[in-house]
């Protein structure tokens, strides 16, 4: 593992060496960012030989980092791991409050391939420094990085010799990194190599150069509002490799700020008022009688609709109305079953119809139209037309001449009752 620290015009690498499961030390200074690298190749050989065949030098590890004894990390600080076969990344900016007291990060390996598991602390020493925090403070926005390509330290190392170029200070330095993404922005689609975004806070102990406040002219204003490009003389310095938007720089002098101070209330020595000595409840436990609730519980309903019942039988069977309602309701059953039974058994003359008739032509006798098995009583009060079924014709021949006669017959109802019927001959041709 590494850890880096960033300034102008030079790279500091620190690399802690120790045995295995050994605690590692760092020393970085306040107001100045902190990158700590998590070497892939370092962890892998704390894992033990894997006995099936496989190449362990491309094994999946991930990292997990956290707080001793809590779940998370500092606020300050961050962690980033793209994918199971790159190297993860501590980094953040700390602050004068955390001088002075040692922060212990606990770092968990994880080989996916074998299951395996390393854990090692990190040890981070905040320095104090009367250099930092530098008074003037500039934040920009890169649109073509994401952090972990940012915090690479030659990455960092060209865009803060751009920087330098274009404000001219004494002293330079990373202050932050922070994702876009953290920020509120959204996830970039994955088509042309879109990145997620970068804010990068650098500070230096000169004022802004008038490159920088370009982009505060009342001109470039009106054009971030109707979201176009801003014109800044010094974009060029830093177009070949890194994309700004100008409209989101933000420019700070810190010796300008007045600090805010919120009243809080008193926080007390945090003491409970004395109340008396807490009695707890006794560990045996009396025995109870649940009769009471049994009677409540089933007696009492039992006894309401016990209660009920034997008013509606009074009501029903003792009464002269409840008599009444009685025998009505039995004459209208006996009368409907004499009826069901008297439509089943009606016997009803059968129209002539009915009967077999002779073909007016072969003399042949013609079934009638009804079975003798015909059920009546399935046949409706009621048909219409539409229920007539369709013509029969039947023609008559004559054994000379070219004439003939056609017979018409057609389905009619009487009283309800099918009856074929002559009802037209055909006019000689």
């Amino acid at each position: 593992m590494a850890s880096i620290g960033i300034f102008v015009g030079l790279v500091v690498v620190v690399t802690i060496l120790s045995k295995s499961h050994a605690d590692r030390n760092v020393y970085p200074s306040a107001g100045v960012l902190f990158v700590h690298v998590l070497e892939r190749e370092y962890f892998k050989g704390e894992f033990p030989p894997y006995p099936k065949a496989g190449d362990s030098s491309n094994d999946p590890i991930t990292f997990n980092t956290n707080l001793k004894g809590y779940p998370d990390r500092p606020g300050w600080l961050r962690y980033i791991q793209r994918t199971p076969h790159s190297d993860g990344v501590l980094y953040g900016s700390p602050t004068a409050e955390h001088v002075g007291k040692p922060t212990i990060i606990e770092i968990t390996a994880y080989n996916k391939r074998t299951f395996e598991t390393a854990r090692h602390n990190l040890v981070i020493n905040i320095m104090s420094t009367e250099e930092f925090p530098l008074p003037y403070q500039a934040e920009f926005f890169i649109k073509n990085m994401n952090v972990e390509e940012m915090l690479a330290s030659e990455v960092l190392g060209d865009f803060l010799g751009a920087v330098k170029n274009v404000w001219q200070p004494e002293r330079l330095n990373a202050i932050n990194i922070t994702s876009a993404l953290d920020r509120g922005g959204r996830v970039p689609l994955p088509i042309n190599d879109l990145k997620e975004g970068v804010y990068v806070m650098v500070g230096a102990d000169v004022q802004f150069s008038s490159c920088l406040r370009e982009v505060e002219t009342p001109q470039n204003q009106l054009r971030c509002s109707q979201e176009m490009e801003p014109v800044i003389s010094c974009d060029k310095k830093f177009r070949a490799q890194f994309h700004i938007d100008w409209c989101k720089i933000s420019l700070v002098d810190i010796t300008k700020v007045v600090p805010v101070r919120s009243n809080r209330p008193d926080p007390g020595i945090g003491v409970l008022p004395d109340i008396g000595e807490y009695n707890p409840p006794s560990e045996s436990l009396k025995s109870r009688d649940y009769f009471a609730d049994f009677l409540i519980t089933l007696a009492v309903p039992s006894a309401v609709a016990l209660v009920l019942f034997i008013i509606l039988a009074y009501s029903m069977c003792c009464r002269r109305e409840g008599v009444i309602q009685l025998v009505h309701h039995s004459s209208i059953q006996k009368s409907t079953k004499e009826l069901r039974s008297m439509s089943k058994n009606r016997e009803i003359s059968w129209p002539l119809s009915t009967l077999p008739v002779f073909h007016p032509v072969s003399g042949e006798v013609v079934p009638p139209i009804h079975p003798d098995n015909y059920e009546t009583t399935s046949m409706p009060l009621m048909q219409t037309q539409t229920n007539l079924q369709n013509q029969i014709q039947i023609p008559q021949q004559q054994i000379s001449g070219d004439n003939y006669c056609m017979s018409t017959f057609r389905r009619l109802e009487v009283n309800g009752i099918p009856e074929e019927r002559k009802v037209a001959e055909a006019l000689n041709l």
